[in-house]
């Protein structure tokens, strides 16, 4: 094989040999404040038609008993990834003040929130407005 060959080879598979480079949503039992509590959810603006790239963005933490009903506005609408720690849930709605649809998201990643369907013609890709999250 030439060198040149060996090189673009490298770089096709480069991705593949690095892919903690790109975002990942963390798992449901890592979600902690930085002093060892837990954290109830994280949500993120960002997402991709690539699960292992999702998770991306602003990232609004969410602490367990947190309360919402209007959404800080850099993330009103803007929510497009989130995750829920292990043994929470995470209500939304999409109107402000608790109005609107609304969903329960049990402990897991939810990386593409347009998988999630809101009424018969919508998703909740950006969609979330309010939220409540409760942990046991």
């Amino acid at each position: 094989m030439k060198a040149s060959q060996s090189r673009l080879l490298l770089l096709l598979l480069l991705p593949l040999l690095f892919p903690l480079a790109w975002a990942q949503c963390p798992a449901p039992a890592d979600l902690k404040n930085a002093d060892g509590t837990k954290i109830c959810a994280q949500l993120y603006t960002d997402n991709s038609p690539y699960y292992d790239q999702c998770c991306t963005g602003s990232v609004l933490l969410v602490q367990p008993g947190e309360d919402q009903p209007y959404v800080p506005a850099a993330f009103n609408n803007k929510i497009s990834s989130l995750v829920v720690a292990t043994r929470c849930e995470l209500t939304v709605w999409s109107g402000k003040g608790k109005a609107g649809n609304t969903r329960k998201f049990k402990a897991g990643a939810f990386p593409r929130l347009q998988e999630y369907r809101r009424g018969l013609f919508g998703d909740w890709d950006n969609s979330i407005s309010a939220f409540y999250c409760k942990c046991t």
